[in-house]
């Protein structure tokens, strides 16, 4: 029945209300209308009628060319995809595969045969479909004679029994068991959302039993200052280490009681040249710092920093802070965090908050800001007030050396020596404090590459950690309460049934459900939960919320890189020992720039020591007159698992047209359009 217009009532009103709305037109050939207040007192009633009516002919194409401007607008980005498509995995384009490794591997073979047989499942449902045998019919006609429809017809009604005698009771039981993990893992993140709203509301902060080091009277007495040993490991880190070794020299404290040690892994000549030579000018400047190169690198980072720590020189500091190359520290770092270490002897890390100097440079580097943010804000936050445990973050942080030589010291027996150290320091009753207000600036990776080798990385070690470290920790002197915490919530919660569930019940059962529909995945577990959910892991980064639906997909994308991840690391598998320096770009904010400018120019204003400066202008002249090496185009990457995924979702989302489940078929086209994007290593690039 059409909708009826009476507008008599309308135009007959006598009051006036409201104010008059002015509408601009888009389009260059429209003009300015000014469109009163349809209560407006009205004297010429046949050209007011008129009137009005023009006015809603106008609205009216204003809203249709906005909307043409959306479907343009969404026509040109599926263009684009398609014509990136054509481009980098038909003609193979400025792409390169990746390793021959990935063929090989036991996940992708898994996908390749689960999308052959999608496709061939999706091939027969469309002609069931189309010759009535969908499974919407409640009952299929068993054929008495065999002819070829008769015997496909045979053949679907005999697959419909199959599936739903034999396929879909396994698959609905590992799908309520992913459901199970899920609201497990949900409640726990609710449960550390309130644990910070707890910390806000009642102003919650970790505060030094003792402020003298901010006294003035102190500040003259350079022996009341413990003495502090700062250790940069780096390797191969051309871009940033600079501004790090800058950064450093310049925290405030007294030079007597400090010393900088920048260790050094790189394996290019001409790197370390340089390296050394920014050493050589801090080190003329009056600043105490060594430069220290290994010949034998064994063990990575925690192979650096044992060697470091075995120099005769370290009994005779206290403390010992970690930056890693593309860190920069405030003047105040030392300031803010080694007071906490007065009068608390139980006290053995000091951890700070990242900051992120590129964290706007591109949609991935937004991404992470939204990931890491919730990690610093809630989860660290959270367990370092109410449990004093915390996973430690590598770098940007204090030890207490007595807590890591009763610890065991730096261990190269995973990935992750620095989440290795802060469980044996727990085990032994030492106590961590995290402080969210002390910032550290840093970078994310900017590169999809860099990204992926860096979660890998993050999410194998903690596996190998942990077959390692469940016999200490069950045989340790600790409480029940703490043992329960490690074991089912930092380890097993938070680093392996998120990377299981995620993957399994939105890349595997989700589009299993589509083929096999006597097994069923409810709506709230595909879309409410997983909002509120995503909704919970935006709140620290306000700013992010735009991104919140490509945060969603996003985080399901890198599921199948953490699945993999954690797989090679609970069953010690090749590439659980792969360790791969995250690619840096040195990138800074202005602000910061501007400060380090200055700060280098008072420095630079102090008296220099004429041999010292020699030695290190001679290595800069020296590489300069060196001929420099061409640029390196970018070659982007095709990722042989996110693809094959990514056309398994869309034949789902396929799928999924012919049972009309709205939901579900929204959830696999975008979801398969992400793992796209991820796939033909779309989502590094730059963006306005």
């Amino acid at each position: 029945m059409a909708p009826s217009f009476d507008f008599s009532e309308w135009w007959s009103r006598d009051t006036h209300k409201g104010t008059p709305v002015v509408v601009t037109m888009e389009n260059p050939n429209w003009s300015m209308l000014e469109l009163e207040n349809p209560d407006a007192p009205l004297q010429q009633v046949d050209k007011d009628r008129g009137k009005n009516a023009r006015q809603l002919t106008w609205v009216l194409l204003l809203k249709a060319h906005r909307a043409a401007g959306c479907l343009a607008w969404l026509a040109t980005g599926l263009w684009t995809l398609l014509s990136m498509v054509k481009k980098r995995l038909i003609f193979r384009q400025g792409v390169a595969m990746e390793s021959e490794i990935s063929k090989k591997e036991k996940l992708f073979r898994f996908l390749k045969a689960f999308l052959i047989f999608a496709l061939a499942a999706l091939v027969f449902e469309v002609f069931a479909y189309l010759k009535g045998w969908h499974f919407s019919t409640p009952y299929l006609y068993v054929p008495t004679s065999f002819g070829i429809q008769d015997f496909l017809q045979w053949i679907y009604l005999s697959w419909i029994s199959f599936r739903s005698n034999y396929i879909a009771p396994p698959i609905q039981t590992l799908a309520n068991i992913c459901i199970v993990l899920f609201l497990i893992q949900s409640v726990d993140r609710i449960v550390l959302c309130i644990g910070c709203f707890w910390i806000k509301y009642k102003r919650i902060k970790p505060k030094p039993k003792d402020e003298s080091f901010e006294l003035k009277d102190v500040e003259q007495q350079d022996s009341a200052y413990p003495m502090v040993l700062v250790q940069i490991p780096m390797c191969n880190e051309r871009e940033v280490y600079a501004q790090s070794i800058s950064a450093v020299c310049q925290l405030d404290w007294p030079k007597d009681r400090l010393l900088i040690q920048v260790l050094d892994d790189s394996y290019d000549d001409d790197l370390q040249e340089l390296i050394r030579a920014e050493v050589i000018k801090w080190n003329q400047k009056g600043t105490n710092i060594l430069y220290r190169h290994r010949l034998i690198r064994t063990g990575y980072k925690a192979g650096n920093l044992k060697a470091a720590m075995s120099c005769d020189y370290v009994k005779d500091y206290e403390f010992v802070a970690i930056f890693d190359a593309d860190f920069q520290p405030n003047p105040d770092f030392l300031k803010q965090t080694v007071p906490h270490f007065k009068d608390n002897p139980e006290l053995g890390l000091v951890q700070a908050r990242w900051s992120f100097v590129n964290r706007d440079e591109n949609l991935l580097t937004r991404l992470q800001n939204i990931n890491l943010s919730f990690h610093f804000e809630v989860e660290q936050q959270v367990n370092g007030v109410f449990l004093n445990f915390f996973g430690f973050n590598g770098t940007a942080g204090v030890w207490r050396i007595k807590s890591l030589e009763e610890s065991g010291g730096w261990l190269e027996r995973t990935t992750v020596e620095d989440m290795d150290i802060a469980v044996r320091a727990h085990l032994n009753g030492w106590k961590f404090i995290f402080l969210n207000d002390v910032t550290v600036l840093c970078e994310v990776p900017e590169s999809y590459e860099a990204y992926r080798k860096q979660q890998h990385r993050w999410h194998s070690g903690p596996m190998h950690l942990f077959r390692l470290c469940l016999p200490d920790i069950i045989t340790s002197k600790i409480s029940i309460g703490k043992k329960a915490n490690l074991i089912l919530l930092f380890f097993l919660l938070r680093k392996l049934i998120l990377p299981f569930y995620s993957f399994t019940l939105f890349c595997i059962i989700l589009p299993m459900t589509m083929f096999v529909p006597e097994a069923e995945l409810p709506i709230w577990v595909i879309c409410y939960i997983p909002a509120v959910m995503s909704f919970l892991n935006v709140l620290p980064a306000p700013r992010s919320f735009p991104f919140i639906i490509p945060y969603l997909l996003f985080e399901n994308t890198m599921s199948v890189t953490k699945f993999n991840a954690m797989v090679s690391g609970l069953f010690q598998l090749g590439s659980a020992y792969e360790w791969i320096v995250t690619k840096k770009t040195g990138r800074a904010s202005e602000p910061d720039l501007l400060a380090v400018a200055e700060r280098e120019s008072k420095s630079l204003s102090q008296p220099l020591h004429r041999g010292a400066s020699e030695t290190g202008l001679d290595v800069l002249s020296k590489l300069s007159k060196q001929p420099s090496t061409p640029r390196i185009k970018k070659i982007n990457r095709l990722y042989r698992k996110e693809l094959a995924l990514a056309f398994l979702l869309l034949t789902a989302a396929a799928r999924s047209l012919l049972s009309a489940q709205g939901i579900h078929f929204y959830f696999l086209l975008f979801q398969g359009v992400s793992f796209l994007l991820v796939g033909l290593d779309l989502i590094g690039e730059q963006v306005s």
